[in-house]
C-alpha cells in the first residue's frame, strides 16, 4: 500500500485520525466522571471547568492589627522573612499580629501605671501643676513604649 492510501484509510472526513478521535472521546468521558470536590494531601480541591483549584480559606479576623502589629510586621519583613512567609502561608499572620498588638498595648498600660505609682504622678499633681503632670506622663509613656518595643516588638 502507498502512504497516501494508508493515510486515507485512517483519516475520517474531518481530517482527524481514528486514534485522535478515540483520545478525544476518552477525555470527554473522563471529564464527565470528574468529581466536583476531592481531597488530596489534606487540601480540598474544587472542580472549576477542567481544573481542580485548591479551596483555601483564610481565618476570619476582623480586629485591626494596630500600631505594634504593624511595627512587628515590618520587623519580621526586614529581619525574619522566613518566619513572615510561614505565617502568611499558614494563614496565621493577621491573628498573630492582632494578638501581638493587644499584648504590647496591655504591657505598655501596665508599665505606665506602675511607673506613675512609683514616681508619684497622681490626680493631685494634675490639679495643682498641669504642665508638670503632662511632662511626667509623656516621659513615662515614652519610657514604657521603649520597654515594650525592646521586649516584644523587636525581639
Amino acid at each position: 500500500m502507498f502512504r497516501s492510501q494508508i493515510y486515507q484509510r485512517f483519516t475520517n472526513i474531518s481530517g482527524e485520525s481514528d486514534l485522535q478521535k478515540t483520545n478525544q472521546n476518552e477525555e470527554i468521558k473522563n471529564m464527565s466522571e470528574l468529581k466536583p470536590r476531592i481531597t488530596e494531601n489534606g487540601i480540598d480541591y474544587i472542580l472549576v471547568g477542567d481544573y481542580y483549584i485548591p479551596n483555601l480559606k483564610l481565618p476570619e479576623e476582623h480586629r485591626p492589627i494596630g500600631k505594634y502589629g504593624r511595627m512587628h510586621r515590618e520587623y519580621l519583613r526586614e529581619v525574619h522573612p522566613s518566619r513572615l512567609n510561614t505565617l502568611i502561608l499558614t494563614g496565621e499572620l493577621w491573628t498573630y499580629l492582632v494578638d501581638m498588638n493587644e499584648q504590647a498595648q496591655e504591657r505598655s498600660d501596665t508599665i505606665m501605671e506602675q511607673l506613675k505609682a512609683a514616681e508619684g504622678v497622681t490626680e493631685e499633681l494634675k490639679r495643682t501643676c498641669q504642665m508638670e503632670w503632662v511632662q511626667r506622663c509623656n516621659n513615662i509613656h515614652n519610657r514604657a513604649e521603649e520597654i515594650v518595643l525592646h521586649e516584644m516588638i523587636y525581639s
